[in-house]
C-alpha cells in the first residue's frame, strides 16, 4: 500500500530516493561532517574576534 502511494506521488523521482537510501550512510556522514566543520570554524572566528 505504501509503495503504491510513493510510486504515485513521486513518480520518476522515486529512483533518486532509492539511490539515496542505498548510499545514505555516505551522504549522512558528509552532511554531518560539513555541519561540524562549519560550527568549528564559526567558534574559531568568534574566539579570534574576542581575543
Amino acid at each position: 500500500m505504501v509503495e503504491a502511494l510513493l510510486d504515485f506521488m513521486l513518480g520518476p523521482m522515486r529512483g533518486i530516493g532509492d539511490f539515496y537510501f542505498e548510499y545514505q550512510a555516505i551522504f549522512n556522514t558528509l552532511i554531518v561532517g560539513t555541519a561540524i566543520y562549519k560550527i568549528y570554524l564559526r567558534n574559531k572566528k568568534a574566539q579570534e574576534t574576542t581575543s
